[in-house]
């Protein structure tokens, strides 16, 4: 506070960014990104409902009602998930958290606020593709580059299992070729992880470095056109035309809804039907909680019905119907 006054709105925001979640909580430039999002997205509603310019805003307007009806907003009019309708409101509530130890005369309304839920959603079911429709898809590497390029980027998502951020941010450096053969990912929350690679795997890295001799250890190992690193949105334009050529082989593709992630599932399962115990596939995976992890198991059937095998079936005789006296003399009579 200056001479006693609480600060403003428009100070509170700009605190709250470049130094409580930047500097002091550490938050990744992934995170801090979505919350901005949020505040841009949340801001504008405020605006057009409250008639006010954002800086003319206290903390006295980010009433419950206010926050409800932005929730509602993003669900029915920008047709956002559940998720996507709770994590901005998980923005909003580090805010006011922050907020609420800077200007107590908001309290009581920051406090309503806060005291919003977050929405239940059912979780669905994990997709995962077979062995056979995983290896369509990867196919054959082809002779033009790209085709080569590709080839590894799927490759290389299978065996490691990872996300799309993760893969497109691997560089050349970040790849050991010797006889621990291994390549560095860093993932959510900048933690990293370390993962094996199949021999396979490797003859094909050390083969596209050889294609591409110009790179160096700062070099996205998979490259655009430009040289630039891959983006999400070209990954998924280049996995879809591979499942396109893939579902004229493998017809059980046709309809199906293949993205990265479910290649990123498909590596967990098959880790799962092999026996690999499920705290080892959260550390494969890069799972904070192995929890996540067990949604996998309840994916597989398979596995499911193997271990039902196990259990003896109860010896039941389902007794013949008998039919009570008056039915019988009943039929008896037509």
């Amino acid at each position: 506070m200056i001479n006693g006054s609480p600060p403003s709105f428009p100070a509170l925001v700009q605190e709250f960014f470049t130094h409580h979640i930047v500097n002091q909580r550490a938050l990744s430039p992934r995170t801090v990104a979505a919350y901005r999002d949020t505040f841009m997205l949340f801001l504008g509603f405020a605006q057009k409902r409250l008639g006010k310019l954002p800086t003319a805003l206290s903390l006295a307007d980010i009433t419950a009602e206010l926050v409800l009806a932005f929730l509602d907003h993003l669900e029915k009019v920008r047709h956002n998930a559940v998720r996507s309708r709770n994590a901005r409101l998980a923005a909003l509530r580090a805010f006011l958290k922050f907020a609420s130890h800077r200007d107590v005369s908001a309290l009581h309304t920051i406090e309503r606020a806060l005291g919003i839920p977050m929405k239940r959603f059912e979780q669905p079911m994990l997709g995962f593709m077979s062995r056979e429709e995983m290896l369509a898809v990867i196919g054959e590497p082809g002779t033009t580059w790209t085709s080569q390029r590709d080839h590894l980027l799927l490759a290389l998502l299978y065996n490691t299992g990872a996300r799309v951020s993760e893969i497109i941010g691997v560089k050349v450096a970040d790849v050991v070729l010797d006889s621990t053969a291994c390549i560095h990912l860093h993932g959510k929350g900048r933690k990293q992880r370390t993962m094996p690679l199949w021999r396979s795997t490797v003859l094909e890295i050390r083969a596209w470095l050889q294609l591409n001799a110009q790179m160096s250890a700062d070099s996205a190992l998979l490259p655009n056109r430009s040289g630039q690193k891959m983006t999400r949105s070209n990954v998924s334009q280049r996995l879809d035309l591979a499942v396109q050529s893939a579902a004229g082989l493998n017809g059980s593709l046709g309809n199906r809804n293949i993205s990265p992630h479910t290649i990123r599932h498909t590596t967990a399962m098959h880790l799962l039907q092999s026996g690999v115990d499920i705290e080892v596939i959260a550390l494969w995976l890069g799972h904070e909680k192995p929890t996540t992890t067990h949604g996998y198991v309840e994916a597989d059937l398979t596995m499911k019905k193997r271990a039902l095998a196990n259990i003896q079936e109860p010896d039941t005789k389902i007794p013949r119907y008998q039919a009570p006296d008056a039915l019988l003399q009943f039929l008896k009579t037509l």
